[in-house]
């Protein structure tokens, strides 16, 4: 039951971090995009430039991004690699990996350029 849960949870996460880029006034591009490398949360668009985006959700914000794996940054990477190639402006595209953290009570803290810092 708790796996359930937890899946429900995220997927409700999910949910409010693409409200929160939406009312800041980016487009929603994909949700849950599979590519080879694994599954990217969010894809979303701003202006001419992508935002691929992780979503975190755990007690705090300090447990949800110490949930963010190195290997978990690489597969995203090749993911993100494999949905440019669909884009008019291809692996030229500029693109940002964001980390969105969501807290035990539904707050969100967004990590803009995350991967840079991992």
């Amino acid at each position: 039951m708790t796996g359930l849960v937890s899946y429900h949870a995220g997927l409700a996460a999910e949910g409010s971090v693409e409200r929160h880029y939406a009312d800041t006034g980016h487009g929603i591009a994909r949700r849950r995009w599979h590519g080879s490398g694994g599954e990217i949360d969010l894809i979303a668009r701003d202006g001419d430039a992508l935002v691929f985006i992780e979503v975190k959700k755990s007690r705090s914000f300090a447990r949800a991004a110490e949930r963010v794996s190195h290997r978990q940054m690489q597969r995203i990477y090749a993911s993100a690699s494999e949905f440019l190639a669909g884009e008019p402006n291809g692996q030229d595209t500029d693109v940002r990996f964001d980390v969105a953290l969501v807290n035990a009570v539904g707050q969100i803290k967004v990590i803009e350029n995350a991967f840079e810092y991992c």
